[in-house]
């Protein structure tokens, strides 16, 4: 008899901690997720990631509901993160520096791609650097990313890019090709999948701008008043945009299907290019990229030349992808991957 009171305790006691036990659990589970907004910058493979990352709910894995936001341009889109309406997105080094040039905070956190996707395809007959001079370029338009690069590069081989050539302001990458094949120009500015298609009806490369010019694209930006205030939320968002990239890697074909859902195209021959370059392109660990600048330390200093006192560092913050790399998280992103 002495003891039946103290079994009851006990039980009572169990049943006690079950409940607490379940209540903690169902608080967890119905913890919210934290909604922000990305900006994604165009439809095309270079936003492949936060597409991807969406679909295989890695933003969700790491606490996030993430909206995606379609923008126009670096210049919009660093407008909408300066005024609250975007969390991050990518925003070219240019335009980042320009912005805090005038008293902005944007801070680049890392960058995706090292380069930009573009080709400059020419007549056979050009084979040689100097081969293009008094020759006629198509580019999508005077002053636009495309036609500063390849000005860039004429420029690195000893010509004179205004004086050596002669520039036409032509639309679409097509109707630059369309350009190149009626004979109006010599040479034209394509991006995939328009230069595969221009090298086979027989043109050639002549410069392959990501192999000639470190320009990173792809970036994240976000402000340093944000870092400041919620780092934890920047850390969650850059965690999953790094998971995105190793998934990316490591799941071909539910990556091909997600840039067909938002490509809207079942072209294979498109899916399967756009595959094989950004799987070299899409930078593992995604340091934000602060040498061999000279070109975008060129482009802004055409309008505002006191960026040449100013350092890379001014402009990126590193200290995110150093601490998922050097905590092992990255590795583990693709240990038993093939």
């Amino acid at each position: 008899m002495a003891n039946k009171p103290r079994s009851g305790t006990l039980s009572l006691m169990m049943i006690l901690f079950v409940c607490l036990v379940s209540a903690s659990l169902g608080q967890a589970q119905e913890k919210p997720l934290k909604k922000i907004s990305w900006g994604v910058t165009s439809l095309s493979a270079s936003n492949w990631i936060p597409w991807l990352a969406k679909e295989a709910k890695i933003y969700e894995k790491h606490g996030l509901d993430v909206e995606l936001i379609l923008v126009k341009g670096s210049g919009q889109t660093s407008t909408a993160i300066l005024g609250g309406s975007l969390f991050a997105a990518p925003v070219a080094v240019p335009t980042v520096m320009l912005a805090n040039l005038g008293g902005a905070d944007l801070v680049n956190i890392a960058h995706t791609v090292p380069g930009v996707q573009s080709k400059l395809l020419v007549k056979q007959e050009i084979k040689r650097p100097e081969d293009i001079k008094g020759k006629r370029i198509a580019t999508s338009s005077l002053g636009s990313l495309g036609d500063f690069l390849f000005k860039y590069i004429i420029r690195k081989n000893g010509m004179d890019p205004i004086r050596d050539v002669v520039w036409l302001s032509i639309g679409t990458p097509p109707e630059r090709l369309q350009a190149l094949v009626s004979g109006r120009v010599d040479a034209a500015d394509l991006s995939y999948p328009t230069d595969a298609q221009a090298q086979r009806m027989g043109y050639r490369v002549l410069w392959d701008a990501r192999k000639e010019v470190v320009y990173p694209s792809m970036s994240v930006v976000t402000r340093r008043k944000t870092i400041q205030e919620d780092r934890d939320t920047v850390m969650r968002m850059l965690r999953s945009h790094v998971e995105g990239i190793a998934y990316f890697k490591t799941h071909k074909d539910f990556s091909i299907k997600v840039l067909s859902k938002y490509l809207r195209t079942t072209d294979q021959e498109l899916l399967e290019g756009s595959y094989a370059i950004f799987k070299e392109d899409f930078i593992s660990t995604p340091y934000p990229i602060m040498k061999g600048l000279e070109a975008t330390y060129d482009y802004v200093a055409q309008t505002r030349p006191e960026i040449r006192s100013r350092k890379p560092e001014e402009f990126m913050d590193p200290s995110f992808i150093a601490e998922l790399d050097k905590s092992g998280f990255i590795k583990q992103l693709y240990e038993g991957s093939r």
